[in-house]
C-alpha cells in the first residue's frame, strides 16, 4: 500500500468514527438527554459494568486523576452518576449510574443502531457485516478513548 492510499483510508477511517461519534451524541440529545458530551459515553462505558473509582475512570480515558474527578463531578451533577462506598477499599469512593444513567446508555445504544442502519443502505446487510469482521481483527484491545 503506497504512502498516499494509508492516509486515504486512515482518513476514512477518522471521518467515520468522527461521524457516528457524533451521531450517536445528537441521537441522545434528541432522546432528551440534555448536557451530555461524547466524553460522558466513554465514562458511563467504564462505568456500566459494576461501576469504577475515579483513578479507574481516569485509566480508562487516558486522563490525569483530576480530569477524571472534574468529570465525576460534572456526571453526579447532571445527575447521571452518584457516589457509593467502595465495597472493598474504605478510603476510596465508587461512582455509578443512576437510573437516568443508565437511560441515557440506552439511548446512546438505540442511537448507535440508527447510525448503523444507514450503513446498510450503503453497503447492504452482508457489506456492513463483513466490514464488523474485518475491523474486529484490527481493532485494539482495550478501552476506547476519546481523542483529547
Amino acid at each position: 500500500m503506497q504512502n498516499s492510499e494509508a492516509m486515504a483510508l486512515s482518513a476514512a477511517l477518522l471521518a467515520v468514527a468522527g461521524e457516528l461519534t457524533q451521531r450517536i451524541n445528537d441521537g441522545v440529545v434528541a432522546r432528551g438527554f440534555e448536557g451530555v458530551r461524547p466524553a460522558h459515553g466513554f465514562a458511563f462505558a467504564r462505568l456500566a459494568p459494576d461501576g469504577a473509582t475515579a483513578t479507574d475512570l481516569a485509566a480508562h480515558l487516558g486522563v490525569t486523576k483530576q480530569a477524571a474527578s472534574q468529570l465525576v463531578d460534572e456526571i453526579v451533577r447532571k445527575g447521571y452518576a452518584e457516589r457509593r462506598p467502595h465495597p472493598d477499599d474504605a478510603r476510596a469512593r465508587l461512582v455509578v449510574l443512576t437510573e437516568r444513567g443508565w437511560a441515557c446508555t440506552r439511548a446512546a445504544e438505540e442511537a448507535a443502531a440508527d447510525a448503523v442502519r444507514a450503513w446498510v443502505g450503503v453497503l447492504g446487510e452482508s457489506g456492513v457485516q463483513a466490514l464488523l469482521r474485518q475491523l474486529v481483527r484490527i481493532a485494539p484491545q482495550g478501552p476506547i478513548r476519546p481523542t483529547w
